[in-house]
């Protein structure tokens, strides 16, 4: 249990961090561009600081948009660059802090983040230099989750514009992501499951990715509305062919007449500039921000665009869906796997080392069992901890360092080890049953080699 723990304390830091990488350092201050404090109170009771950017010297009645965080801590700073060119192209919009109460990486309610979305938008109709009628939403990554259902939630909301939004759920998404990343870095293999898929699956049957299975076709049946999506055609976070095709269904279930779909070439998850979409440009890519702007406007004057979608993202690699833990997968059975190995692997060493301190001679261990012992206490953390180190390095495109046939050296050498483990299992398992052991220490240490072969297999270290 301790190593389950903390492999997962490991690679946890990981995962409420998000698609994108952090965003560009902020633009100067804008002339063009005129900034009022606000604040908004919650339904809980909260009171989220937030900022108005109008366009400078604008007359009222202005369209209003009020924008919804990605994934991970969300001050309002993050989205300044989107919020003053927004503006600059005619709409006022309102960014707001994102919560951290309620909000963590055990913790996290789509629900509860649509509602803060929605008192936003309230704040936002009650100024002078807003249109009252003409206020919507805009969502980046997991604010494309977000964004939706507060629309859906909000009689009010006049539009609803989401970039690089997800069309399935956030667990399918990331898994997606990672396989995505590692096999950009030229990775093959078992490592890509175990860490895209495999380990991701622990972390949420531990509570460590909340949502997992928020389904985004919900709301959007619900949406009639005018609805504008963007993807960018090089998003390596968000699955955009598959993306765009499940916003197309689920808008075309609901009756909606009034979407926009749009894929733009040379462009990242948050629509960035980028050769190839792990790359981070300085600037949004050319067009964007004019789509935004000149498609609001044209809602805002009662001249929704009619239905229309074009352009295809770069999506070289299907998304699957993931499934829950099965009863055998659980985190309890895992954590009591690692105990039982753990135990084993090392009760060779405490056994010999007690006796020695209490005067009695060690019956020798024989070269399977040593071999066993010795490969098994390393393989074992090592696998976790490796899988670890390689989640959390993903930021963008990953470093796997240097690889041999498409697979880095330190998983080949647990790989290795792995093997060797298991045939010593064979061996120590057979010369026990012939000749007998040394009572509980053998026992244990036999069963802690039975239950690694399988364990193994399961976290791809016996797979090619």
């Amino acid at each position: 249990m301790p190593m389950l723990g903390t492999a997962l304390a490991t690679t946890a830091a990981a995962v409420i961090a998000a698609l994108p990488g952090p965003p560009p350092a902020p633009p100067p201050v804008d002339a063009g561009v005129v900034r009022t404090q606000l604040a908004v109170p919650t339904a809980d009771g909260l009171v989220l600081p937030a900022t108005l950017h109008v366009p400078a010297d604008a007359p009222p009645g202005l369209p209003g948009m009020v924008l919804v965080h990605g994934a991970g801590p969300g001050p309002r700073e993050r989205l300044r660059a989107e919020a003053e060119a927004f503006a600059r192209a005619g709409i006022a919009t309102l960014t707001y802090d994102k919560r951290t109460v309620g909000y963590s990486l055990m913790e996290r309610s789509y629900s509860q983040l649509a509602d803060d979305a929605i008192a936003a938008a309230a704040v936002l109709r009650a100024r002078i230099e807003i249109d009252p009628g003409e206020v919507g939403f805009w969502g980046l990554s997991e604010g494309g989750w977000v964004a939706p259902l507060a629309a859906s939630r909000d009689p009010s909301t006049a539009f609803l514009v989401v970039v690089g939004a997800n069309g399935v759920p956030p667990l399918r998404q990331q898994t997606w992501a990672d396989a995505s990343g590692l096999e950009h870095a030229g990775v093959r293999g078992s490592l890509v499951d175990a860490e895209s898929r495999t380990l991701y699956r622990l972390l949420s049957g531990a509570g460590v990715f909340p949502e997992p299975y928020h389904d985004p076709g919900p709301p959007l049946r619900s949406l009639t509305l005018p609805v504008l999506a963007v993807w960018g055609a090089l998003d390596r976070a968000t699955p955009p062919v598959e993306s765009a095709a499940a916003y197309q269904q689920f808008l075309d279930q609901a009756g909606n007449r009034h979407y926009t779909l749009r894929t733009i070439d040379g462009a990242d998850h948050a629509l960035r500039a980028s050769a190839t979409g792990y790359d981070k440009g300085p600037g949004f890519v050319p067009g964007y921000v004019e789509l935004v702007g000149s498609w609001v406007a044209d809602v805002a004057a009662g001249r929704a665009p009619a239905t229309s979608s074009t352009g295809r993202g770069d999506q070289h690699r299907a998304t699957a869906e993931v499934p829950p833990l099965a009863w055998y997968e659980s985190v309890p059975v895992q954590a009591g796997a690692l105990a039982v190995m753990m135990a084993g692997f090392t009760g060779l060493g405490f056994t010999a080392a007690w006796r020695r301190l209490r005067g009695r001679p060690a019956r020798p261990a024989p070269w399977s069992a040593r071999v066993l012992a010795g490969a098994g206490v390393v393989a074992v953390p090592g696998c976790l901890l490796y899988l670890g180190s390689v989640m959390m390095s993903r930021r963008g495109a990953p470093d796997p360092g240097p690889m041999i046939a498409g697979r880095p050296l330190p998983w080949l050498l647990l790989q290795a080890l792995a093997i060797v483990a298991t045939c010593a299992t064979v061996a120590f398992a057979a010369r026990t049953v012939r000749r007998g052991g040394d009572g509980s220490r053998d026992a244990l240490l036999v069963t802690a080699g039975v239950v690694f072969v399988p364990w193994a297999a399961y976290w791809g270290l016996l797979l090619p």
